[in-house]
């Protein structure tokens, strides 16, 4: 490596520092004076006797810290002081260096290292915190921490507040407030940063070419594990080393069932496969759903519902712009399919009263789209009124979904023979620019993964 590629790798290290530093300020600004606030790192969970699953961070944590390992505590504190205004300090507290224990399950960074690689303005081991916290929330104000989001920690909170109260007759006070600062940091992981932004290109870029994989190497006989395993080989081998959600292989009928995740069965020559699948990057998801015929050509019947409801996802994208909405993008998607399957004979009846009634709604089961970030299914109001309408108003640098599709089971006897068994999704990641960058006023993160038929019954030619 030489002096240069030094350099490059020093300025990354110090862009993704500065960002959880400015998360953490953007943080401190919400927060009142003489406060604490308290976000607890998630815990290994045993998967079968003394296994664990693969550590997921909890995703608040991860975000004002950036820091990977379980059973830690990030404390952020808030404090007046009349000659320079303003006090923030940043602690955490993490496990120890443990020689031991690394042999066994792998390095530790420890209470002195982190200090230094994550910006915090202190670090301690967690052997500590029992004594530290109860004299760190004592005169404070205000409490802020996620209540509810874990119940063990809830009671730890207890018990340390416990521990104030009975020292107030030595001179201690507890908070008189207590806050649920969930929605405070789910409004800021809603807007992402140029970073964030970079990176969810990244593994979008990642995700398509999985899907593109997917449907290079489906054949009939095939079983839909499979394939599954494709998509996870593409994913690790370009870094994302985790799925970020449980992959969806749903081959015919099975596509019927919005979270089927079984990923067992022979795909039949002549069905449709539905695949909703993506990658985790440094944290971020994304979540990408194509589906395509296992032969590598659509039937008639296919292509008519697989169009229909193309058309509907490409008119709600072209819709996503600063100032629109959820709700609006719904109307739109609900008069299309409507009318659609009103021409198509799945329907019948006069075309507003069907709208009206939102009849397709038989056949598209689900929502149209939800915020995507460092959950699939990520933080974020949506500003939903008392008739379930979506009214939050789109804004640049937040990062959707839009999803729709068509589900005809099987055992649908009102429907004609022909359209039974077929479920079909597509399902792309946009971004919302601003206008001024980009006229369309959104960015789709996953163009690459194809999604017309012709492009789709090229991509699938080379096994068939």
């Amino acid at each position: 490596m030489n002096i240069n590629d030094n350099l490059s790798h020093l300025g990354q290290t110090l862009l993704v520092l500065n960002e959880f530093c400015t998360r953490r300020e953007n943080f401190f600004a919400q927060m009142p004076q003489n406060s604490i606030a308290l976000f607890k790192a998630a815990s290994e969970v045993t998967r079968s006797n003394d296994t664990e699953y693969a550590f997921c961070q909890n995703k608040n944590f991860y975000y004002l810290t950036g820091f990977n390992e379980p059973d830690a505590l990030l404390v952020l504190i808030k404090n007046k002081d009349q000659d320079n205004g303003n006090q923030q300090n940043a602690y955490l507290f993490c496990r120890d260096k443990e020689p031991l224990a690394e042999i066994w399950q792998g390095r530790r960074i420890g209470a002195e290292k982190a200090k230094m690689d994550y910006g915090f303005d202190d670090a301690f081991t967690l052997d500590e915190i029992d004594t530290a916290l109860p004299e760190l929330i004592k005169n404070k104000d205000h409490l802020l921490y996620c209540q509810g989001e874990n119940q063990a920690f809830d009671l730890q909170v207890m018990a340390w507040l416990t521990k104030v109260k009975q020292a107030i007759k030595q001179g201690a006070k507890a908070p008189a407030n207590l806050f649920d600062c969930a929605a405070i940091i789910h409004e800021l992981r809603l807007i992402k940063s140029d970073h964030e932004i970079t990176i969810m290109r990244q593994v979008n870029d990642i995700s398509c070419g999985a899907h593109l994989r997917a449907m290079e190497k489906t054949q009939a006989g095939k079983f839909e594990y499979q394939i599954e395993a494709e998509l996870l080989h593409e994913f690790a081998r370009h870094g994302a080393r985790h799925a970020a959600y449980a992959s969806i292989v749903a081959g015919g009928d099975n596509a019927n069932i919005l979270h089927y995740t079984d990923n067992n069965d022979a795909l039949v020559n002549g069905d449709l496969l539905l695949i909703d699948a993506g990658g985790e990057l440094a944290g971020y998801a994304a979540d990408i759903t194509r589906t395509f015929p296992v032969n590598g050509h659509f039937s008639p019947e296919q292509k008519a519902l697989y169009e229909l409801v193309l058309k509907a996802q490409n008119a709600a994208i072209n819709e996503v712009k600063e100032g629109n909405t959820f709700a609006q993008l719904n109307i739109l998607v609900n008069e299309i399919l409507t009318q659609g399957l009103l021409e198509l004979g799945i329907l019948s009846d006069d075309l507003a009263t069907l709208i009206e009634e939102k009849a397709c709604k038989k056949y598209f089961i689900h929502g149209l789209g939800h915020w995507l970030g460092l959950d699939v299914h990520d933080v974020g109001d949506y500003q939903v009124n008392t008739d379930k309408q979506q009214l939050r108003k789109f804004k640049a640098g937040m990062v959707m979904t839009i999803e729709p599709g068509l589900y005809i089971p099987l055992d649908d006897d009102s429907v004609d023979k022909k359209w039974r068994g077929i479920g079909i999704r597509i399902e792309d990641n946009i971004l919302v620019v601003d206008k001024s960058i980009n006229a369309l006023g959104h960015e789709n993160l996953t163009a690459k993964a194809v999604k017309s038929v012709a492009d789709i019954e090229k991509a699938c030619a080379s096994t068939h």
